[in-house]
């Protein structure tokens, strides 16, 4: 019986394409915008930004404890979903003012609105992906909900790629502070509005229990789940493939190809790229094993990415490959947001309680972290390169921000396979868990 109405997955879409819109524009441009229009060295920027990580890894897991607590007539995560996309708004464009003043008030506001950043966004994220695992009772509902909201945060990826420099150019170009305020107004507003929806038109059809979970026992969903820490791990390296290109696609647009422009059509081969893979995988799920799926997603990601990198070719070759290369990696996050679902089924059949929220706390988390990560490396590379902002490119630079842009990725893909040995969860194994779960809900326990 399909229970998810037409209206909730138009609704859930948009939600993910408004979040991340705000998500791409922060990831693509703060660290440009610190390091060249604040003028704040790059090894300050990336103190900043791991500083803010460490934070993330207290701040997530209890956002995600709060809300698995959470009990109102309207549900568990309904009302982060009302009351986080306002907050969001007004902080990331924070993040984007030139408040003047001097070199270390300059640091101070930007690490402070960072931080605040990345706080408002935790109170928004974990709710709306934990919300898809109670949205039904079918596990193909639920894939197709994650389906959905993946394919909506890349088309808010790609509407900040293509859109953002036209923006950038309305208001005055890439060097002006003023313009990166008025893109970050227009973006984050717009995005709040598709943002607040999801609070009032999504349901959660699976009741937690009357009395919350204690945070000393919620903490065993994860501790007590060698399923779930295999694909973390696996996770955080695999979402660095994506978060190290957009952290370093302007930089890689003007230094390399010589364009700023460039990153509108690096955003079109995102688009046709990841959402051909997204739109497949939910056939390619029901066909095959997941596991080996991403096993086989992750292995070709891996040679796309490294072949621009050693056939060279300029533009038009390296964004064909790039387009194959964003498909892989649209296959490869469908299937494991579709594991971390059913990590939380396991979760729930050995501990007896649902512990969403903390489960994907852990994921909002592991992308923050591989986008700090992502941002670190992109760091520590300028300073190896002998990066200075406004400089004239060199072949040291260029090979620099190619290797960013394509070899780290290919590194990554290999790197994401390894943790997935520890992955023992069957198709066969997970159809019994659930039928014995909904025989536990029929009978009350």
């Amino acid at each position: 019986m399909h229970t998810i109405t037409k209206r909730e997955k138009v609704t859930y879409t948009g939600s993910l394409l408004g979040q991340n819109m705000i998500y791409s524009m922060v990831t693509m441009y703060v660290m440009f915008f610190f390091t060249d229009l604040l003028h704040i060295p790059s090894e300050s920027v990336t103190i900043i930004m791991v500083a803010a990580s460490l934070w993330d890894a207290v701040n997530d897991i209890l956002m995600g404890m709060i809300a698995d607590r959470t009990r109102t007539r309207i549900g568990k995560f309904r009302p982060y979903l009302l009351a986080g996309p306002a907050f969001i708004a007004v902080v990331t464009i924070l993040c984007f003012v030139n408040f003047g003043g001097s070199p270390a008030g300059t640091v101070a506001v930007a690490a402070i609105s960072y931080v605040l950043w990345g706080m408002t966004y935790t109170v928004y994220d974990i709710p709306i992906w934990a919300i898809s695992s109670v949205s039904s009772r079918n596990a193909d509902e639920k894939n197709g909900m994650v389906t959905l909201g993946r394919i909506g945060g890349t088309l808010g990826t790609v509407i900040v790629s293509v859109g953002s420099v036209p923006l950038l150019n309305a208001f005055g170009g890439e060097r002006s502070a003023s313009a990166y305020t008025a893109m970050a107004a227009i973006v984050a507003i717009s995005a709040a509005v598709l943002m607040i929806l999801s609070g009032f038109v999504l349901r959660e059809r699976i009741e937690p229990p009357v009395k919350g979970i204690p945070f000393r026992r919620n903490i065993h969903t994860i501790l007590d789940n060698r399923p779930l820490k295999a694909l973390m791990v696996s996770l955080l390296v695999v979402n660095m493939v994506n978060s190290i290109r957009q952290v370093a696609q302007m930089y890689f647009a003007v230094y390399v190809w010589g364009d700023s422009g460039y990153v509108t059509y690096i955003g079109l081969s995102l688009v046709l790229g990841m959402i051909t893979g997204m739109a497949l995988s939910p056939a390619l799920i029901r066909r095959w094993d997941k596991k080996y799926l991403f096993l086989i997603a992750c292995a070709a990601g891996a040679v796309t990415s490294f072949l621009p990198f050693v056939l060279g070719g300029g533009p038009v070759l390296g964004l064909i490959i790039i387009g194959f290369n964003f498909a892989f990696s649209g296959i490869a996050l469908i299937c494991s947001t579709s594991m971390l679902m059913d990590s939380i089924d396991y979760a729930e059949y050995k501990l007896g309680f649902r512990g969403e929220g903390i489960v994907f706390s852990m994921n909002t988390f592991l992308t923050k972290l591989s986008a700090t990560l992502s941002k670190g490396i992109l760091g520590l590379s300028m300073t190896l390169m002998g990066y200075q902002d406004n400089m004239e490119p060199n072949d040291t630079v260029r090979i620099g921000f190619s290797a960013i842009v394509f070899v780290v990725p290919a590194v990554c893909f290999l790197l994401s396979m390894a943790p997935m040995a520890l992955y023992h969860l069957k198709p066969a194994q997970l159809e019994s868990i659930r039928k014995e779960l909904d025989s536990r809900r029929t009978a009350g326990k």
